[in-house]
């Protein structure tokens, strides 16, 4: 693989397979009173992809495949549990993506990819502390 194109590849394949985004296409349930925890998913969902769409249209533009990953079969026992159950290993999983995404803009790269990793950091921080925030609350001042 081109190395100017890595970062943006790391990108595409951490944000494209997780929890977050797998909870929003999976259309989990939860209990009424839990907006709170839907509208901070949501956000986080709707910046992720934008982020998503962006690399991809780079990676296109270079003529690098986009990685497809599929999400992880564990994913698949979380459909019986509320938002508010799963939101610790949300955050667990935003904490991880945080990390790697540091890894990748600490390995270098094109100026183009890297900025959009920087700012994929940013985000996913921001949202990390949104739903931190949440978490720490009560569960009955949660929604």
């Amino acid at each position: 693989m081109d190395t100017t194109a890595q970062p943006l590849s790391q990108l595409v394949s951490l944000l494209g397979s997780s929890l977050a985004l797998y909870v929003a296409d999976a259309g989990i349930w939860t209990y009424p009173g839990s907006e709170e925890i839907k509208f901070a998913l949501a956000e986080l969902v709707d910046d992720h992809h934008s982020l998503l769409e962006r690399a991809g249209a780079i990676l296109e533009e270079r003529g690098v495949p986009v990685p497809r990953h599929p999400y992880p079969i564990r994913f698949t026992a979380t459909h019986d549990l509320d938002l508010r159950v799963l939101l610790p290993r949300i955050v667990a999983g935003l904490e991880s993506q945080v990390v790697e995404l540091e890894r990748t803009a600490a390995a270098g790269g094109d100026a183009e990819g890297l900025g959009l990793v920087r700012e994929a950091i940013t985000s996913t921080r921001s949202h990390l502390n949104d739903l931190q925030q949440v978490l720490a609350r009560p569960r009955a001042a949660a929604g």
